[in-house]
C-alpha cells in the first residue's frame, strides 16, 4: 500500500536520513517486475509528496498545470509590449477555464491592474 497525504509526509518524517530509495520503497511504491525484481516508482512517490505538500501539479493538457506551450514553466510575470498592450496568455486563461467572450471590468489602482469578472460585485470579491 502507497502512503498519500499526511501519512506519507509523517513516513517520510520517520525516516530521517534514509537514502532517496529507502524513502520510495517504505512509503509503499514500490511494484514487482515480470522477472521478480524491485521496480521503485521514484514518479508516483515524488508526485504524491508534492501533493501532500499541497502543489497540485494538475492533469491535461494546459489546463491548470502552470505549463505553456511546449511544456515551458508560468513565469507569472506579464511584460508591456513596445506598442503598450499587455498580454495574458492562453494558460494563463486556461487555468482559470476562461472562454473567449468571457467579460471583464478592469480596476486600476496604485501601480496595479485588476481584472474582475463582469457582474461581479465588490462584496463577491
Amino acid at each position: 500500500m502507497a502512503f498519500t497525504g499526511s501519512e506519507l509526509l509523517a513516513r517520510v518524517k520517520e525516516q530521517g536520513d534514509a537514502s532517496k530509495s529507502d524513502l520510495v520503497r517504505a512509503a509503499g511504491y514500490v511494484s514487482t517486475k515480470k522477472d521478480g525484481s524491485e521496480r521503485l516508482n521514484f514518479t508516483a512517490f515524488y508526485e504524491a509528496l508534492l501533493e501532500a505538500k499541497g502543489v497540485s501539479l494538475g492533469e491535461g493538457n494546459g489546463n491548470g498545470n502552470g505549463k505553456g506551450k511546449g511544456g515551458r514553466s508560468l513565469g507569472y510575470v506579464a511584460t508591456v509590449h513596445r506598442n503598450g498592450n499587455l498580454l495574458v496568455g492562453k494558460a494563463y486563461t486556461a487555468m482559470l477555464d476562461l472562454k473567449p467572450g468571457d467579460e471583464f471590468e478592469i480596476k486600476l489602482g496604485r501601480k496595479q491592474i485588476r481584472l474582475v469578472p463582469a457582474g461581479v460585485t465588490e462584496e463577491d470579491e
